[in-house]
Order: C-alpha cells, then structure tokens, then sequence
C-alpha cells in the first residue's frame, strides 16, 4: 500500500529537500506541497493523505493550528517539523493532535520511518515522554475531578488500563499487572481509544491527565 503525504513547510528548500527524500521511496507518494498552514488545510482536504508533515512556524496559519484542524476533519495522521527541541511545542503539537513530532535535522532513514511509522497507526513519541510533558504543564493548573463526564462511558477494567497507560506502561506490563493476555489488553486498549474518540495512546495519556485520572506527580508503578 502506498503512504500518501502532504509536505507543508514555508522554506521552500526543506520542503522541496523533504519531498525529493520521501519521493524517492517505492510506497511513499508525495501527492502535494504546501507554503503555509492554510495551503496545507487545503491540500489535506483536497488529496486526502494519510500523513501530513507540518512545519510548527508557518505564515497565516501555524502548523499547530492547522493539525489542529486536520485531525479534527478527516483521518489524516500529522507529524510536527521544527527547528526547536522545546517541550512547549511538543506539547502544543501533541494536544492539537499529532501523532509525532521531528527536528528538521532528522536524518533521511528516520524521516522515512517516521512516515511510515505514523501511517501504520504508531506515535513518535513514547507514553512516558508525553506523561512528563503533561505533568509539566498541567501542574498548578486546574484539575478535574476523576468524575469528569468523559470517563462515564469506560467500564472500570478500561479504566484501570487508561490509568496503567496514562503511567506510561507497555501492553505487556499492563498485562502484566492486571494478570490478563496480552490479546485482552490490546482489546481494552482498542475500546479506551474508540470510546474516547482519541486516535493514539499519547492523546490517551493527555486525556488521563485532563480528565484528573491522573494527578501531576503521580509516581509510576
């Protein structure tokens, strides 16, 4: 199956650099390219891609705004592009709903992957590096009671599995310490997403948080 991409990025050389590389590649097509973040919304829309690249710093709408709108309206999974290893844009870049976030001095096999990665459902960024960013930025902040309405639709087992992933535990130590298979895991798992409407378990982590499943601080089991 061949991954299609949009390249949005305001420097035309990066984008023309990061086209050609992914071009190259038999099952990566570079269906169109795009200047800012409203040409990006555009193409998206147009093409329907599986995967976007997104430059963070764009003229008229910022890459973060644009994922923003992107994942809200179609299926298209976004990665973030930016010069600034910042935790901030990380963490903007996540809670608008992206599925990964690059430097734009990722090496060629790494880019690739990353594509190839996040068109199959995969994140860039493990569990535990979201729940430090999360717990960075929600501390002092306010908190919702564990009560919030969103979790109402989980079963208690799904609950339990969201806080085990929340803590940044793998399918097999969830497994390992609700004393299931690793099958069921990935079923709970499945369910806590959909139910949800999340589209990865990083946006699963963020929910565990916001929701005050989670506290900040909260030490890892």
């Amino acid at each position: 199956m061949t991954v299609r991409v949009v390249v949005a990025d305001d420097q035309e050389l990066v984008r023309s650099g990061f086209a050609m590389i992914l071009d190259a590649q038999p099952d990566i097509e570079v269906v169109a390219e795009a200047g800012d973040g409203t040409e990006a919304v555009e193409a998206v829309r147009r093409h329907s891609p599986d995967v976007a690249l997104l430059d963070i710093r764009m003229p008229r709408t910022d890459g973060i705004e644009a994922c923003r709108t992107i994942c809200a309206e179609s299926g298209c999974r976004t990665v973030m592009l930016t010069t600034f290893d910042t935790d901030a844009y990380v963490y903007e870049a996540l809670h608008a709903g992206a599925s990964g976030f690059l430097l734009k001095d990722v090496r060629r096999d790494d880019l690739v992957h990353a594509v190839r990665a996040v068109a199959a459902g995969d994140s860039l960024l493990a569990p535990s590096v979201a729940r430090r960013l999360v717990e960075q930025y929600t501390a002092g902040g306010p908190r919702r009671a564990a009560s919030d309405p969103r979790l109402d639709v989980l079963t208690a087992r799904e609950r339990e599995t969201l806080l085990l992933l929340a803590r940044g535990l793998s399918n097999a130590e969830i497994a390992a310490e609700l004393v299931v298979s690793d099958h069921t895991v990935k079923t709970h798992v499945g369910n806590v997403l959909a139910k949800l409407g999340l589209r990865d378990r990083i946006q699963a982590v963020i929910c565990a948080y916001e929701t005050g499943l989670v506290a900040a601080g909260t030490p890892r089991p």
